[in-house]
């Protein structure tokens, strides 16, 4: 059946292009601007009783809040199950989405709206439940599914084009509903013909397309049509025949067939449902663009919201924000430039037969003349202006669950606006607003509402500074809603949740680095629940490497106690036996390793030694620690039988310290490097003492005797075995920066000189370190070091 023979035929509604009445039948490409003209013209002239609207109808109630002046898109409805907010969906709209559109139209002509799609209870039963960190991106999907079968690439391929963006902007975006290019032009009004006979050619192709592939691989869509249907017949009963709906031309077909009432209800008998909660949130132009749901095929939603703002000259204009957009990062654009991209951009439209420049002819003009051919700033331009940083408004009257306006309350109170776009917030945790900042945001991360990200800033984490990364999310809205079991507010939710995560975890470094968030988000009242459950599995835990992982997360946390003035005797006394019972076991546990298990030992050596470091505080229970960690080294250093990678990194750390002798150090690098050694394990020995980022290259520098015993050992590797410890060498020195390795190789080629003598470039040549400290040159740096401390200066005795 031809697409006209469906309209004639069609009991349900009308596409015909004359001035009949209704029902019309609107349909429209979802978050298209040109779709969004037209339908706005279409009402303005068929002026109909009702509008009818694509979208659950739940949402019915909500659908007033769009004339609210505080509400600005883009937003979207989102629904989610009471009793599982995990499975949620989202039915997004932008200020140039034609259902936005047809719904402001209604409101401010009091007539009155409706969402007539199958019921967010029965499509979000119909959802498979998702587990793990998928829910998310699951929560992403709404209802609105695009069919496997793409109408648009089906219609553009027809047309002779082989983009299909390129076609619709040609055939839809670019036109007024007049049919004349414009490129975004106000719709006027019309005869009602004239405005419907878009709606009609589009009807008659996607009627022609539904023959040939029937449902397009969505077999849900025959339940959604029939309940479309259903309440399609039941505005015609209220209103009569003058109602306009607005939804996927895909589904227009579906609805002007010819059904009963008894048919359509067999389809939804027996569906599942669920109780549901919906709300207005926010949304951003960067989901719009994600490739799944209600985003599908929108590349740009910057550049579509441009086409629908844009009063006329819509080139001009866009060519004047991306000028002034370049402008604002120090980059030379002047007006001959804005109107030289404007020529080119017309140019190539005109050699490529399209009736005006589309968004492919103006970021090659961009690039050309903007951007001198670099695709670095375009870049900047697609991610500011194609597609956007806009973050939608919801008024304050929407519904939420109490979690979510505790959680805005708090947002402005402390002034941290949510933001689509990404953002480096440096807090001083000295200030009262900066802490209490912090604190919120922990308290997010513990209730998996991911809104920032800790990174390394001016301070490192535990210190007075805080670094964070923020970006607003609209899936945040469902973590929140899953989030709101736990309790009404934030400070609440987060308490239970650490308390519940406490009692459930089984392994040591789950309970210490739950321990260490609670002080983090300051949770006074979960910190009892939190402190047992870490006695008692520290009690019970003897696996020398749980204890090790578990040791550093409670000297950091140690640290976090200090500096936000919280009690942490009892955190710091369980942290003081864990220590020593490392002491203990650790030697024995470091014999009989393989590679990969030497490398794991040797980390978390080094991480003990910075917690020791830290736990070590002069005064009880941390007294004697210290000595008792040394002891520790020396004895890994001088056993044969522990692995060479930690028996290096445990005289590195010695000798950094100070706890070694510079003769002692270079005895033991001698007894590894001997002939006697195997290549395998010296090189292991070599990449503990001096690998890594601990600066082992500029040692090697300053200490030319420890470099000659590295030269030495290395060529005196037998042939045969040289290129089995290669790799290992090749690891160990590639981390140095390249001007210490160029020294070391400086150094290597000119050799050693005798003590005392000089090289060519009058530096004295050492065997090593010095014999100790020189008083005269430390005095001379202490002044400096006192200015760049912001200590003052030592006060000078008065001579006698």
């Amino acid at each position: 059946m031809s697409g006209a023979a469906v309209a004639a035929a069609a009991p349900q509604g009308r596409t015909a292009t004359g001035p009949a009445a209704g029902p019309w039948l609107l349909g429209v490409r979802h978050h298209g601007p040109g779709s969004a003209r037209a339908v706005l013209a279409a009402l303005r002239a068929a002026r109909p009783a009702a509008v009818l609207i694509e979208g659950p109808p739940e949402g019915d109630a909500l659908l007033p809040l769009a004339a609210d002046p505080h509400m600005r898109p883009p937003v979207a409805l989102l629904a989610h199950a009471v009793d599982d907010p995990g499975r949620a969906s989202f039915w997004p709209m932008a200020a140039f989405s034609p259902e936005w559109v047809a719904i402001r139209w209604a409101l401010d002509h009091d007539v009155p709206v409706r969402f007539v799609d199958l019921p967010a209870a029965h499509s979000l039963a119909l959802k498979e439940p998702v587990e793990g960190p998928e829910r998310a991106e699951e929560a992403e999907e709404e209802e609105e599914v695009t069919p496997v079968v793409d109408p648009i690439r089906v219609l553009a391929e027809t047309a002779g084009y082989d983009d299909p963006e390129r076609w619709w902007e040609d055939v839809v975006e670019h036109r007024s509903p007049s049919g004349e290019t414009d490129g975004g032009a106000t719709p006027s009004e019309g005869a009602p013909g004239d405005a419907l006979a878009p709606f009609g050619a589009l009807a008659e192709a996607m009627g022609a397309l539904r023959e040939a592939y029937g449902d397009g691989g969505q077999p849900r869509d025959a339940v959604r049509e029939a309940y479309m249907r259903i309440q399609l017949r039941t505005a015609r009963k209220e209103f009569g025949d003058g109602v306009a709906v607005v939804c996927g031309a895909w589904h227009v077909p579906a609805l002007a067939a010819r059904t009963t009432l008894a048919a359509d209800r067999a389809l939804l008998k027996g569906l599942p449902k669920v109780r549901t909660d919906l709300t207005w949130v926010p949304w951003t132009h960067r989901r719009l663009a994600r490739r799944s749901g209600y985003g599908a095929g929108i590349d740009s939603p910057g550049w579509y919201g441009h086409l629908f703002e844009a009063a006329g000259r819509p080139i001009e204009r866009w060519m004047t924000k991306v000028a002034e957009l370049l402008r604002g990062e120090d980059r030379f654009v002047s007006t001959a430039h804005v109107i030289e991209a404007v020529r080119l951009a017309e140019t190539l439209a005109a050699l490529r037969g399209r009736p005006l420049a589309g968004l492919g002819e103006t970021t090659d003009a961009v690039r050309a003349v903007m951007c001198e051919g670099s695709d670095v700033p375009l870049a900047l331009v697609r991610d500011r202006l194609i597609v956007g940083e806009s973050l939608g408004e919801v008024p304050d009257t929407a519904p939420a669950v109490p979690l979510q306006r505790d959680l805005t309350r708090s947002q402005r109170t402390l002034r941290l606006k949510p933001e689509a776009s990404e953002r480096e917030l440096d807090l001083d945790l000295r200030k009262e607003t900066d802490a209490a900042r912090s604190r919120l945001l922990h308290r997010l991360r513990l209730l998996d509402v991911g809104w920032g990200d800790p990174v390394a800033g001016r301070g490192s984490t535990g210190t007075f500074r805080e670094s964070w990364r923020l970006r607003w999310e609209p899936e945040l809205h469902v973590r929140v809603a899953e989030a709101g079991v736990w309790g009404t507010t934030v400070l609440t939710a987060a308490t239970a949740k650490a308390a519940s995560q406490a009692v459930a975890a089984t392994a040591l470094a789950d309970v210490t680095a739950l321990a260490e968030h609670c002080l983090l988000a300051e949770l006074p009242d979960a910190l009892p629940v939190v402190m047992k459950a870490l006695a008692d599995r520290a009690a019970l835990d003897s696996d020398v490497g749980h204890l090790a992982d578990a040791l550093p997360a409670l000297a950091r946390s140690l640290r976090y106690g200090d500096v936000r003035s919280t009690d942490t005797a009892a955190l710091a006394e369980v942290a003081a036996g864990l220590a020593k019972r490392i002491c203990v076991g650790l030697p024995p546990a470091c014999t009989a390793l393989d590679p990969d298990g030497a490398e794991a030992l040797r980390g978390q050596v080094e991480a003990v030694h910075g917690a020791i470091g830290l736990l070590d505080t002069g005064a009880e229970p941390g007294m004697g620690l210290r000595e008792r960690w040394d002891a520790v080294l020396h004895k890994l250093a001088a056993r044969d039988a522990v692995a060479g990678i930690i028996r290096g990194r445990a005289t590195r750390l010695l000798l950094d310290e100070g706890r070694l002798a510079e003769d002692e150090a270079a005895r033991l690098m001698g007894l590894a490097l001997s002939p006697g050694t195997p290549p395998a394990d010296a090189a292991a020995w070599i990449e503990g003492f001096v690998g890594g980022a601990s600066g082992g290259g500029m040692l090697l520098v300053h200490d030319e005797r420890l470099l000659g015993l590295v030269d030495a050992w290395l060529t005196g590797v037998p042939a045969d075995q040289f290129t089995d410890v290669l790799p290992l060498l090749r690891r160990t020195f590639s981390a140095y920066e390249p001007g210490v390795r160029r020294t070391l190789g400086e150094l290597v080629r000119r050799g050693p000189v005798p003590e005392g003598a000089r090289r060519d470039d009058a530096t004295p040549a050492t065997g090593g370190f010095g014999p100790g400290l020189d008083p005269a040159r430390a005095d001379a740096v202490e002044p400096v070091l006192r200015l760049l401390l912001g200590r003052p200066p030592e006060p000078v005795e008065a001579a006698v």
